[in-house]
Formats: structure tokens, sequence, C-alpha cells
């Protein structure tokens, strides 16, 4: 029993552990993410109410008796029938169907855009928070090392011992932020399993670190999913106002008809066959048409709306791209050198009694925050780069569509 049940804690333990990489984040929401299998059942809608569309309506059957009298004979007549349309309104209404089919498929492929970009943007923050982990593990063992050297010295009577405190003080505030950070990163690993249609109890982990600082091709905004989808609204706008105007006339009907009578012991029958055209006299469908048109007009300009609001995201997040690119390289490539010179400089000054440890700890701080900014500098690049490629659509994109 004892066995059995460790082998079952080691079957859920090695179930729940799950590590992916930000390549990776894509192909799992799409596969995964709930709301879009939900968002998939729309499409199967559309396709169920496009079976209906353009078919022409059940014929009618038609029965009629009159009873013998004195003057009148007994008749019993059956007819048949069959209502057409007279404009292309069937084949208008078929066209409209496959429209919609069509925005369907986009407003899946948008939610699955916004899923992808809030997904990576989530996966991202993880991936700096555990650098920036890693760079206060790093000065906290720093500052353990000195703080001991300090206690050592301090015992032998060459340093103070309000030194070797203050020293412990700065290494457990180091410490700390540590877990701090580990904090943010349980509440941002929970905001992120269910993006990945992860259970709460099932673990998350990223390998792997942020990749460098490379600026993304530019591509076509317009490929974009709602972007498409808003052309296909005004397509589908022009198509109601063709389908408003073919309803100017309402279907006409034409059947056949067949009568027996019988007067006495006499017997006769005659077969016909009727037309009824109705006529566009009082109603033209004015309203409607007048409707659709307006409607035509508000979905055009909210397209011409939104492809500026896109091209306008596109362009600020890729000039924040070009400023954190800079900010990281200054960080970098100028000022960390210099501090970390300038601190190991310190440290030694200290050793020898010619400087306080209190300007090494500010060095060391110092130090700290700009190793920091630089991180901060690449998470924000990355972060930017990831609405640059959600605003241009480059993780979900469609083939442009022409009318």
């Amino acid at each position: 029993m004892k066995l059995k049940l460790i082998l079952m804690l080691a079957c859920v333990s090695q179930a729940s552990a799950f590590t992916l990489s930000l390549d990776d984040i894509p192909v799992r929401v799409r596969s995964s993410h709930p709301q879009l299998k939900a968002a998939r059942l729309a499409i199967s809608e559309a396709r169920a109410r496009q079976l209906a569309a353009g078919r022409l309506e059940n014929p009618t059957i038609g029965l009629e008796f009159t009873g013998e009298s004195r003057v009148s004979p007994q008749a019993t007549t059956f007819s048949i029938d069959q209502p057409f349309p007279l404009t292309r309104r069937l084949q208008l209404e078929k066209q409209l169907s496959a429209e919609l089919v069509a925005a369907a498929e986009l407003e899946v492929c948008d939610v699955s855009r916004q899923l992808i970009g809030d997904a990576q943007a989530l996966a991202v923050q993880l991936l700096a928070l555990k650098q920036q982990r890693a760079l206060r593990d790093q000065q906290a063992a720093l500052a353990t090392k000195l703080a001991d050297f300090i206690a050592s010295r301090a015992k032998a009577g060459e340093l103070s011992a309000l030194d070797a405190a203050q020293a412990h003080l700065d290494a457990q505030r180091l410490a700390v932020e540590s877990r701090k950070l580990e904090a943010e990163r349980v509440v941002l690993t929970g905001k992120l399993k269910p993006l990945l249609g992860l259970n709460p109890q099932e673990s998350l982990d990223f390998s792997g670190e942020l990749p460098a600082m490379k600026l993304p091709a530019v591509t076509s905004w317009q490929q974009r999913a709602d972007y498409q989808l808003a052309l296909a609204k005004v397509r589908a706008a022009q198509t109601s106002i063709d389908l408003a105007k073919s309803k100017k006339w309402h279907d006409a009907t034409a059947g056949i008809f067949g009568t027996h009578e019988r007067q006495d012991s006499e017997h006769t029958g005659s077969v016909g066959i009727r037309v009824s055209v109705p006529l566009p006299w009082w109603n033209r469908n004015e309203g409607e048409i007048e409707e659709k048109s307006v409607s035509a007009q508000r979905a055009s300009l909210e397209a011409e709306a939104l492809g500026k609001s896109i091209a306008g995201e596109a362009e600020a997040a890729r000039e924040e791209m070009n400023v954190h690119i800079a900010l990281a390289r200054d960080s970098r490539d100028k000022l960390l050198p210099l501090v970390t010179e300038q601190t190991a400089n310190l440290e030694k000054a200290y050793e020898s009694g010619q400087a306080e440890l209190l300007a090494v700890l500010r060095a060391r701080v110092q130090q700290l925050l700009i190793e920091a900014s630089a991180l901060d500098a690449v998470r924000d690049f990355h972060l930017a780069r990831i609405r640059f490629e959600t605003t241009t659509g480059q993780h979900s994109p469609v083939t442009i569509r022409t009318k």
C-alpha cells in the first residue's frame, strides 16, 4: 500500500511539472486555451446557419372540397404551389452566410492574437524576474562574503564590529529583495497558467533566458485579424444592402391544380396552372435598404479608424524598442564597467583601511541598480517587441482578401 502511494505521488509530480520556452507560447495557447476552444464553436454555429441559407421556400399543398347542392356540383380540388424569388435573393443569402463564416473565423484568429500577446508578455516578465533574482542572489552572496570577512577582522580587532553588523544587514536586505521577487513570480505564474490551459496545481517553469535584443522585421499590419474582420464586415454590409434591395420584390408563386366535379351521376375534371406576382406598390423595403446603407458607411469608417490606430500602435512600439536598446547598451557598455571598477577599488581600499564601509556599500547598491536597470531595459524591449508583433498580427496572420 505504501509503495502504491509513493508511485501515485511520483506520477502526479511528474505529470504536474511543465517546462516551456518563450517560443512555445503561440502553439501552446492555440492548442490549449479553453476560451479558444469555445470560440471555435462560433465557427460551427455560422457554418450551421450557412446550411439553411439560399434555399427555396418549401412548397405548399392545398385540398379543397365543396359538397353537392341543387345548383352546384360536388367539387374536389388538389393544388401544389411553389414560391420562388424574382431577384437573386437566394444567391445573395448564400454569399452573406459565407462572409459571416469567414468573419467568425477571423474573430477566433483575433482572440488567438490577443491571448498569445498576453501570454508572451507574462512569460517575458517571468524570465526577467528569474534574471533579477539571479542578480540579487549573486549580490547577496558577495555581501555575505564581505560580512563574514569584516566579522573575522572585527574579532581580531582590526575592523569595527559596527561595520560587521552593517554588512550583515545589507546581506539580509538583498535576501529580502530576492524573496519579494519570488512573490512577484508566484503572482505572474498564477496569471499565466490559465492562458496556457494549465491547472492551478500544475507547476510551470520557463527554460532559457530572454533572447538578444533585435528589432523584428517590418511587416504589413493589414494581415492583423481584427483589421481583416473589419474589412469582412464592410463586405458583408455591402452584401446586406444588395440583399435588402432584392427584397423589394417579394416571392412570386407558381402552382398547378386539379379539380374533380360530380353532378348527379356525371363526373368531370380539369387541370390548370396559376401564377401570382406581388407588386411593389406600397412597400419597397426602403427602410431596410437605408438601414443597411448606414451600417455599411459605419463599418467602412470603423475599418479606416482601426487601420490608423494599428499603424500608430506599431510605430510607437518600434520607437520604444529603439529607446530601450539604447538604454540597455548605455547601462551595460558605459556605466556598468565604470561602476564595477569603482566598486572593486573601494573594496580594496576598505580592506587596507583607506575607505569607509558606507562608501563600499553605496558603490555596491549603485552597481546593483545599474545592472537591474539594464535587465529592466531588456525586459521592456521585449515587452515592446511583443506589443509590436501582436499589433501587426505576426503570430496569427491571415490571408489578405480582396473583393
